[in-house]
């Protein structure tokens, strides 16, 4: 497949995204709901195809999906948080990154399932400001979205959504975006936003969730990841490069 064009910086969009990606590096939001699945990144039988760059794990082991039985549906989302989160000459983008994987597993966890929320009706449309109003669970949501992602690639340019050019694909995630993409259950607006969310998420949560691979989004904002100790250089008065470290580096 074609390399797709990525005709804007990855600074405008941080701009621009109205995420403080401050607040995602330690640990992050979803990273930080979900435990059951730490340990299932690199599984024995990958149900994604494994020939592919994208389907190697950091140590290039084959990895595999946890919630997506439907390598199609993944190589969908592969691409669209490449879309927002692109490859520059800062660093690795999404792809690169492992995003999509980490999403994997929180859509197989409780964040996917909505396990630790009260989802009872009865189920009204909610002010902006009361978040989360749905029946719907988050990884109901996310597979209607991309499912509706390829039938716009399809209504709109007659090709499959990972065939089709980057702008293409932007032209669709903003459509989501403005609230434009008819969903059932859920608001296309709210659905990308999770999908924003998530594709940030899994750049700078820990690589223990699957995703911010050999920790480059790390390494882009020179954070030191979890360190043990800083005792050897919190009296200098200079910028200190410091390696990072994963929380799954320390025993």
């Amino acid at each position: 497949m074609a390399k797709k064009d990525k005709n804007f910086s990855r600074r405008d969009f941080l701009k621009t995204s109205g995420i403080a990606t401050g607040a995602l590096i330690g640990g992050g939001i979803i990273g930080g709901l979900i435990g059951a699945n730490t340990n299932q990144q690199d599984t024995a039988s990958p149900t994604s195809t494994g020939t592919s760059e994208e389907s190697m794990g950091a140590a290039g082991g084959v990895r595999g999906l946890v919630f997506f039985g439907n390598n199609a549906e993944f190589e969908i989302l592969n691409q669209a948080t490449e879309r927002i989160f692109p490859e520059d000459d800062l660093g690795p983008g999404a792809i690169g990154l492992k995003v999509a994987y980490f999403i994997d597993q929180q859509l197989a966890g409780s964040y996917g399932e909505n396990s630790k929320e009260y989802m009872q009706a009865p189920f009204y449309e909610g002010e902006p400001t009361q978040g989360y109003q749905s029946r719907l669970k988050r990884n109901e949501m996310f597979r209607q979205g991309i499912q509706l992602m390829q039938q716009e690639a399809q209504s709109r340019f007659n090709a499959n959504f990972v065939d089709i050019e980057g702008e293409q694909m932007d032209e669709i995630l903003t459509a989501f975006q403005e609230g434009e993409i008819q969903m059932r259950g859920v608001d296309s607006q709210f659905f990308f936003r999770l999908l924003r969310q998530a594709t940030l998420e899994g750049v700078y949560a820990d690589p223990i969730y699957g995703g911010n691979a050999n920790m480059g989004g790390w390494r882009m904002k020179d954070f030191p990841g979890h360190q043990a100790a800083y005792i050897n250089e919190i009296e200098s008065e200079d910028f200190v490069e410091i390696e990072p470290q994963s929380l799954g580096m320390h025993d």
